[in-house]
């Protein structure tokens, strides 16, 4: 089976893939039932014909731009498993920055929501690093949800995680007030998404993508009612796109937020802006 993977890896450095050696072995992987380990261990075994069928067809969907990860189904993230659907993003290191500072804001005993959870990534693994806090995460999408439910019991966490679906939020109930707010929103801006690449312009689902003409829509939406949820001193914490610290902000300023503060990622961009709830 080495030679068989080595084979797709070349096909995939020649057609300029940056990642060909290791999309191969993923793919290997998944289209052989083996795990990372197996694929060493027991390299020289041969390699039956659906087997090699299933990994030939995989190959060709990344020749023509679909991730691994949607190829398979599937994307690690902060080191859990997280199942994917047509509905949801792929989770992606960048977000891993949002994940902690929501693990050192909150704390035992304490709430969190989660708005537009996607495949539930940002409050499973913060569930998973703190067993004594509770989360809602609200999705538009019912598909989206139907992920987000399956990796929450993958992970250990669907007793303490409950699912709304429903924009922004509109699904909760009156009264509820939370210690921290969280959100990976939609931020490209409209006109720009056809522009990028077919990785993720045409596998994407696009509700998560688009951010309206400014990129800034779903951020005035959130700042406008997330004092009306959250508790006196409660944070609010966005992820962001790497040139909209400074738009963002003060979309979170004019809504009366304070304490606004821009945290880069490891390549130094703007990726997440965390702001606090001053009760009145």
């Amino acid at each position: 089976m080495g030679g068989l993977w080595r084979q797709w890896r070349d096909v995939l450095s020649r057609l300029g893939f940056a990642n060909a050696a290791l999309d191969a072995k993923w793919l290997a992987a998944a289209a052989l039932g083996l795990s990372n380990l197996e694929m060493v261990t027991r390299e020289t075994e041969p390699v039956d014909d659906a087997a090699a069928l299933r990994l030939a067809e995989m190959v060709q969907r990344r020749m023509g731009g679909e991730s691994v990860g949607r190829i398979i189904g599937e994307r690690e993230f902060y080191g859990l498993p997280f199942r994917l659907n047509a509905a949801t993003l792929e989770p992606r290191p960048d977000t891993e920055l949002l994940v902690d500072l929501a693990l050192k804001a909150i704390g035992p005993g304490q709430r969190m929501l989660d708005l537009g959870t996607g495949t539930g990534c940002i409050p499973i693994a913060i569930l998973a690093n703190e067993p004594d806090v509770s989360a809602l995460a609200v999705d538009l999408s019912g598909e989206a949800l139907v992920a987000a439910r399956e990796n929450a019991v993958r992970n250990g966490v669907a007793e303490r995680l409950q699912l709304l679906e429903g924009s922004w939020f509109e699904p909760l109930v009156e009264g509820e007030r939370f210690d921290l707010i969280v959100s990976n929103p939609p931020y490209i801006e409209s006109a720009v998404i056809e522009t990028l690449a077919p990785e993720v312009r045409v596998h994407d689902p696009r509700l998560a993508l688009d951010g309206g003409p400014d990129g800034l829509a779903p951020y005035r939406s959130i700042a406008a009612e997330a004092g009306r949820w959250l508790k006196p001193g409660g944070q609010l914490m966005v992820e962001i796109g790497h040139d909209q610290g400074a738009s963002v902000s003060k979309v979170l300023a004019a809504a009366g937020l304070a304490g606004i503060t821009v945290h880069c990622d490891l390549a130094g961009l703007d990726r997440v802006v965390c702001a606090h709830h001053i009760a009145a």
